[in-house]
């Protein structure tokens, strides 16, 4: 791969994509940060020192900070862009065609959603080559490849069918550490990872709501018995609960028998403004 086509591309620079900046850093790659905000650009900047200061790397790639106005020069040295935009399903399509529109038809097109596939989300959008979009999340690093090709859920997609594609997603990516997985089935539209984390939060804010547990006391059982050096309620003040509940609401509309009540318990630590440690108080205070 060129050096000139080495480097990392990431459109949000809220949470996640102030992360997955630091990741990609930390591998020595170029990263390009880009936002609407120049505010949040900063705030994310700030982060991304303070992430750096807790756990020194070697070589650090360097990361740019611009505007959405700047993003044609940061696509063309990029083989992979991400998107880090809000849980807004229309929201993510214009930036999806946004970004297959302005980049180098080598480039893998990736979505951070947890919640949407991105089956979902290219669905309908007239795009150059539909084979380089993919799901991608921080977490676990791992590239999510539904059905995209056949739109079709119950079938396998062949990720070879491109062969004349040098940025095959698959195979681009093993050089990275992250491990390609295709998901099959109705299910698709959750990363497997998140069906599991859906269960857990979801069971977390019940006992909350409930009243049968702390934050602390729910966070420590969770430490001691998975050995795990974060709890749940740890976990979603990291992401946001903002975020949270976004991918609660559009679960609960995709899926028969979410209960409600974990979905009321955020919106009102939400209307306190307790968003987790973004605004420095959530399930535990971060000020």
């Amino acid at each position: 791969m060129s050096k000139l086509f080495n480097a990392v591309t990431l459109l949000g620079a809220g949470t996640q994509g102030s992360r997955l900046a630091y990741m990609w850093s930390r591998q020595g790659r170029p990263v390009y940060l880009v936002d609407q905000s120049p505010a949040q650009l900063n705030l994310a900047l700030a982060t991304i020192q303070r992430l750096r200061a807790s756990n020194p790397a070697g070589k650090e790639g360097k990361i740019t900070s611009l505007t959405v106005d700047d993003l044609d020069p940061a696509l063309r040295d990029s083989w992979l862009a991400i998107e880090c935009v809000p849980e807004d399903l229309e929201y993510k399509r214009s930036v999806m065609l946004e970004l297959d529109s302005r980049s180098h038809s080598q480039t893998i097109i990736a979505s951070n959603s947890s919640s949407y596939s991105i089956t979902d989300i290219c669905n309908g959008l007239s795009l150059k080559a539909d084979d380089r979009f993919v799901n991608l999340h921080s977490s676990t690093l791992t590239i999510i490849f539904p059905s995209l090709a056949t739109r079709d859920n119950r079938k396998p997609k062949t990720m070879d069918s491109n062969p004349s594609t040098s940025a095959n997603p698959p195979q681009a990516t093993l050089s990275t550490g992250i491990s390609p997985t295709t998901l099959y089935g109705t299910r698709a539209y959750m990363l497997i990872m998140y069906s599991i984390w859906a269960a857990i939060k979801r069971e977390t804010l019940l006992v909350l709501e409930e009243g049968i547990a702390t934050p602390e006391e729910v966070d420590q059982i969770y430490k001691c018995v998975l050995k795990t050096p974060r709890g749940p309620c740890e976990l979603m003040d990291i992401a946001g609960l903002d975020v949270i509940l976004a991918v609660e609401e559009h679960y609960a509309k995709v899926r028969m028998g979410i209960p409600n009540a974990p979905r009321k318990y955020l919106r009102e630590m939400i209307d306190r403004g307790d968003l987790g440690v973004k605004s420095g108080n959530g399930f535990f205070s971060y000020t």
